[in-house]
């Protein structure tokens, strides 16, 4: 698992630096389109838990108005969420505002595939974690996983790591073959362009999960 992992993570440096590259003018229109649209920079970034539980800052496309998350549900978005701009909408809902997480890739932080990561602040602390959860952070997070192409946004934390502790059994049985799968999958999502923002009654369900008892 960690040579298939060492040598994902070249295969996944080279893909994401060429898609820099083939893909900057479409990431110089969508910053542009972002700054025009509304008031602020085009790029937004987050603290996010990555691998063991180490943070890191996570990079998008700005979707919301500046400062939103200290308005309303604050981290949390859902579907009609007043604070996401015009052009927000539509890069959420063509994942195109992921595509700064290619240079997290590149910096070592994410991979192409794999858990997703949650927002530091608004996730227990690592001591109170129960094993399935810690479990979902010994792979490097994804900019696509098993639960976002199997329920996305629609999911509570319980599920979410239940679809993520499954990945990591796959994964390691089947290697490339199942992250295959996975970007299969992945492309049928973002084309499909359903669930991209939660849904307001699954939030609560999100703030919550078995965490703790460390069993």
């Amino acid at each position: 698992m960690k040579v298939y992992l060492f040598i994902r993570r070249i295969i996944d440096t080279i893909i994401a630096l060429v898609a820099l590259i083939i893909l900057s003018p479409v990431l110089l229109a969508v910053a542009i389109a972002v700054c025009v649209d509304s008031k602020g920079g085009a790029i937004f970034k987050q603290k996010r838990i990555g691998l063991n539980g180490k943070p890191y800052n996570m990079y998008k496309f700005r979707s919301m108005v500046m400062n939103a998350q200290n308005m309303g549900t604050g981290v949390y978005s859902f579907e009609g969420d007043p604070r996401i701009t015009k052009v927000g909408s539509f890069i959420r809902k063509t994942s195109l505002d992921e595509l700064p997480q290619l240079w997290n890739i590149v910096k070592g932080d994410m991979a192409f595939i794999g858990p997703r990561s949650p927002v530091l602040g608004h996730f227990p602390e690592w001591d109170t974690l129960n094993d399935a959860y810690k479990r979902r952070f010994s792979v490097p997070p994804g900019i696509s996983g098993l639960a976002q192409c199997v329920g996305r946004n629609d999911f509570s934390w319980d599920e979410k790591v239940y679809w993520d502790n499954i990945y990591i059994d796959k994964l390691s049985k089947y290697y490339i073959l199942y992250d295959i799968k996975m970007w299969f999958m992945t492309f049928t999502r973002v084309f499909s362009m359903s669930d991209v923002a939660e849904k307001p009654e699954n939030m609560e369900k999100n703030k919550q999960g078995t965490i703790g008892d460390n069993k």
